[in-house]
């Protein structure tokens, strides 16, 4: 990422030579000539004669076996779904916790000061966004009026800067009271002026600051994130926050000791579809749509991720509001026109290079998906959701997820395979679902669980009273017009599709 050039997309740069660019490839070395042995050829009944030049084939007799016959046969699709099904349990118990009614454990337990960062109301968008992207454990950063302060007034997520993102390249929808400002925000961008966050704040999407001190226990906790809070601030005496517990911090705790409390436990073996829990009124974007379609939904919905499916519905993949630091660079304009299906490419790109192997994470379950495999799933990929897919087949010679028809680009602009982040060579757009990993293993998506549903979940389980959670989802979803928002109701009526 270019400290530089981040926020200012209107420039266009050179992209890089690919790695894989003629320049870079030296012809393979000749493999060495094998000759028979002596040894051999008298095994075979053919005296050691100069005069006599033995055949290949006589040649390769008593020669060893290839490796290749010692290789272990490849998992069948069957293999694969019961292993994904039935994930190792990944539980780091804490003796401190054992024994002890986990609704009686102070917050405070769970925090740590190095999830606090602070950025100044006076400090650049892109100073904020800096901060945001390193700060890898909470996704959030607090706001204060200035440096000598220790009181939040406002905090920034990646929520608020993929709005911010969307204002800048011209795709933000604002009310006509924000028209200018929407216009003057995207002009100084462009400018490459420095746009402090007290200047954004009409266009990000606030969350009332809800606090709890140190020593207030887990309960009130839970009944809060049951209710549909994603994250609290944990105070001490002073009011000075020390800390900040989220939805997946509580769900990783409940994860990791919910073998000491009973009534958590008990719940992790029953089957998604005993709970009923979730809803099946779903908002997913098409595969072959432009990313910007998905960004633009996120924001209008007030939402943090989005299902991607493919011309049957079924799940190809997953774009969240964390994914947008991927597209704070100049370079990753292009990005925006091309499909949701390329940028899902471009996500596993990155996150290879980070994790130096490949990675394909599954943010789908299914009805007979235990609730201990939806929740490790959820803690293994640090997400507030997952979608609920009809079964896959079990079967080796099940049809794979269908392929896309052709992608149709947006516009002219400079071609997809510029780098998003400075050095990195991403993959072409003409990605068919069918090639992704794992993509013939999900299935028709039919409905949505969340952190919230869970918590709600564990809250009631444990006769604590958490208030409706649709109302939280109510506020956060702003409204938008069915020309911004087209759906298919004929496809699917509780499912809508953006294309």
């Amino acid at each position: 990422m270019e400290q530089h050039n981040a926020f200012h997309l209107g420039n266009n740069q050179n992209p890089r030579e690919p790695a894989g660019s003629e320049s870079s490839i030296s012809p393979a070395p000749t493999p060495p000539q094998r000759t028979p042995s002596s040894s051999s050829l008298h095994k075979s009944g053919i005296a050691s004669n100069h005069s006599h030049r033995s055949s290949f084939v006589e040649g390769l007799r008593g020669l060893p076996s290839s490796p290749r016959s010692q290789r272990h046969p490849s998992f069948t699709q069957s293999a694969i779904q019961d292993l994904l099904n039935h994930p190792p349990a990944a539980r780091h118990h804490n003796p401190r916790f054992a024994g002890r009614d986990w609704r009686d454990i102070a917050v405070g337990e769970l925090i740590s000061e190095d999830d606090v960062r602070w950025v100044d109301m006076d400090s650049s968008v892109e100073d904020a966004s800096m901060a945001l992207v390193k700060n890898t454990t909470s996704n959030v950063v607090l706001i204060r009026e200035n440096a000598t302060s220790t009181t939040p007034i406002s905090t920034f997520d990646y929520s608020d800067l993929n709005a911010y993102i969307l204002v800048v390249v011209g795709l933000g929808h604002p009310h006509e009271d924000l028209v200018a400002l929407y216009d003057d925000i995207a002009k100084r961008a462009q400018a490459r002026v420095s746009i402090p966050l007290r200047d954004i704040q009409p266009i990000c999407r606030k969350e009332t600051l809800v606090t709890l001190q140190g020593d207030e226990d887990l309960a009130r906790a839970a009944e809060i994130f049951g209710s549909g809070i994603h994250c609290i601030l944990v105070t001490n005496f002073q009011s000075e926050v020390i800390g900040i517990l989220s939805q997946i911090k509580l769900m990783e705790f409940f994860w990791n000791e919910g073998v000491n409390f009973q009534a958590i436990d008990e719940l992790y073996p029953k089957l998604m579809k005993e709970l009923g829990i979730g809803s099946q009124q779903i908002i997913a974007v098409s595969s072959d749509s432009p990313l910007a379609d998905a960004l633009v939904l996120m924001s209008q919905e007030g939402l943090t991720s989005v299902a991607v499916v493919d011309n049957g519905l079924n799940v190809v993949g997953n774009i969240s509001t964390a994914d947008v630091k991927l597209l704070i660079s100049a370079a990753s304009l292009p990005l925006f026109h091309d499909t949701c299906l390329h940028f899902i490419s471009v996500i596993l790109t990155e996150r290879g290079v980070e994790k130096g192997k490949d990675s394909f994470p599954v943010f789908y379950v299914n009805p007979y998906s235990t609730l201990a495999h939806t929740v490790a799933k959820l803690v293994a990929t640090h997400s507030h959701r997952m979608w609920v897919v009809e079964s896959a087949s079990p079967s080796p010679s099940a049809p794979s997820t269908p392929s896309l028809p052709p992608t149709v680009l947006v516009s002219n602009s400079t071609p997809s395979s510029q780098s998003a982040v400075p050095g990195t060579h991403y993959p072409s757009s003409s990605v068919p679902a069918s090639a992704l990993p794992g993509s013939h293993l999900s299935g028709r998506l039919t409905g949505v669980v969340t952190l919230t549903d869970i918590l709600n979940l564990f809250a009631i389980s444990t006769g604590l009273n958490p208030s409706d959670p649709s109302e939280q989802r109510a506020r956060r979803r702003r409204s938008s017009s069915s020309s911004i928002r087209p759906s298919l109701d004929g496809s699917r009526a509780s499912i809508d599709i953006r294309r």
